[in-house]
């Protein structure tokens, strides 16, 4: 199926939608679903669609979840080939048009291969990046609608060669929060200063404060970040404005880091903003607030044992280092046992990382990931 999924991604890479706005997107997806004769239901976090293929072999209620996201990025696209984006502002970065075409195509060979006892439920979940779509799904009733025993999930990583697996038992990518401190001074004559507060100055002794907080506040084995990403204040040159707003993220994987980071933010921002005569307050965006992505133990060591029958043992890394990046296939981790593992994807014409503006899906990694959701799906069932 390789020349058919390859047009699927490719004309799923012309097409980004952002997080739950997929509607074009979705609508392929059903398409293709209808055309291979796969039942599905849709409604799911607006956009999000679950399909499923009963096996032929029995009448057994066990079922397993398949997982792939399928929204695009806000930002631009500097590749010149044929499929690039025609959506100007929107592109698939981070390659969830590759992730749903691997599973259009499990879907598609499993329809017609499907000698299992058993129900292997697709996941084609909208608003990965930043949209909670996963956990929406969830609300919506998804594991309410279809019993799964496990779920996994695939995402492509450049770092590792096409053909290889990384995988670990716990944490594999980071909890996510997301923050603006709102510094609030008094506006004035830049060329008098000392009849204002000025937010700018008290704005930049927070972003360097903020830095100690890794430095010289958390245990150095505890992997935490926090970077400060916006800084938005001013409006000319000769005028000192009365408020800054910065903005960032704090990435952890332990709860009592992630608590810890929040109270630590606000006794710095607001214990620099007094000292200096100013106010500040800091403001934490709920929705974002991915919690960490931790694999199941027997799950993965169970993935693990499948991409060594696919891939090789010599490929597959069972120990790989979790990312800082955050992934909201951990609210589905959080109601089912599962795995999250990365598929490499990187050769001599892939090596643009994710999120950057000239990468693209390899698409010789498609029959790859389909032959490891096949094989994943048949070993599930025989044991």
């Amino acid at each position: 199926m390789f020349d058919e999924m390859k047009s699927w991604r490719q004309d799923l890479h012309k097409i980004p939608e952002i997080g739950l706005e997929e509607y074009e997107t979705s609508k392929y997806i059903r398409n293709k679903l209808k055309d291979f004769n796969i039942s599905f239901k849709d409604g799911y976090s607006k956009t999000g669609l679950v399909a499923w293929v009963k096996g032929n072999k029995g009448n057994s209620s066990r079922a397993i979840g398949l997982r792939a996201d399928f929204d695009a990025l806000p930002m631009p696209e500097k590749n010149d080939f044929d499929h690039k984006s025609i959506n100007e502002g929107m592109m698939h970065a981070c390659g969830h048009d590759g992730h749903t075409s691997m599973l259009l195509g499990a879907a598609k060979y499993l329809s017609e291969n499907n000698d299992f006892d058993g129900t292997v439920y697709f996941i084609f979940q909208p608003g990965e990046e930043g949209f909670a779509g996963g956990k929406k799904m969830i609300e919506d009733g998804l594991f309410k609608d279809f019993e799964m025993d496990e779920i996994y999930a695939l995402h492509n990583w450049p770092e590792l060669p096409l053909g290889s697996i990384g995988v670990t038992n716990g944490p594999m990518m980071a909890a996510v929060d997301e923050f603006d401190i709102i510094i609030k001074g008094k506006g004035g004559h830049a060329a008098i200063p000392q009849l204002a507060i000025d937010p700018i100055v008290i704005s930049s002794q927070i972003v360097l404060a903020v830095q100690t907080i890794i430095s010289r506040s958390t245990d150095p084995i505890d992997k935490a970040l926090i970077s400060i990403t916006k800084i938005h204040g001013g409006t000319a040159y000769n005028v000192i404005d009365d408020q800054v707003t910065l903005s960032g993220t704090i990435r952890t994987f332990k709860p009592e880091t992630r608590s810890f980071f929040e109270k630590k933010l606000n006794e710095i921002a607001s214990g620099i903003a007094k000292a200096n005569g100013a106010e500040a307050s800091v403001e934490f965006h709920l929705i974002n607030k991915y919690p960490p992505t931790i694999n199941t133990k027997a799950e993965s060591e169970f993935a693990a044992n499948v991409a060594k029958e696919v891939f090789g043992e010599e490929n597959v890394n069972t120990e790989i280092d979790p990312s800082m990046g955050g992934e909201d296939f951990s609210y589905m981790l959080q109601e089912k046992p599962g795995s999250y593992l990365y598929i490499g994807q990187g050769d001599e014409n892939h090596k643009a990382h994710l999120h950057t503006t000239k990468y693209d899906f390899n698409d010789n990694l498609l029959p790859i990931g389909v032959n490891y959701w096949v094989k994943l799906v048949t070993d599930f069932f025989a044991k």
